[in-house]
């Protein structure tokens, strides 16, 4: 009996990967066994970074809101237990935009917890 192969479902493959590899320089775009490399590696890496991104988000923002408190004598690592303490309910991302956009109302709520 002769060989049965897939030819079909090979090529379709084969170009899902080369159209992710797509913009990518020289033989990385149209080479196959570099185009599939490539695009592993970025696809694992698109996968770690965008759990990164929320870890850097947050950093941003208690950056923010550390230097906001900062003004009115307070450390974050003061403000976020008597804010809680306080039952003021707002995550850090409301709070770093506050400091940053609205200093009146980051300033009324750092007078409240004093």
């Amino acid at each position: 009996m002769p060989r049965s192969v897939n030819s079909v479902a090979s090529r379709a493959r084969r170009k899902r990967v080369l159209k992710l590899a797509k913009g990518n320089f020289g033989a990385r775009k149209n080479v196959w066994t570099v185009a599939k490399n490539t695009v592993e590696k970025g696809l694992g890496y698109a996968y770690r970074d965008r759990k990164q991104k929320k870890r850097f988000f947050r950093r941003l923002w208690i950056q923010r809101i550390n230097a906001g408190v900062r003004q009115y004598g307070l450390t974050y690592s003061k403000f976020i237990p008597k804010l809680h303490a306080s039952g003021i309910v707002l995550n850090r991302k409301v709070l770093a935009d506050l400091a940053m956009n609205q200093p009146h109302a980051f300033k009324a709520i750092v007078e409240k917890l004093k």
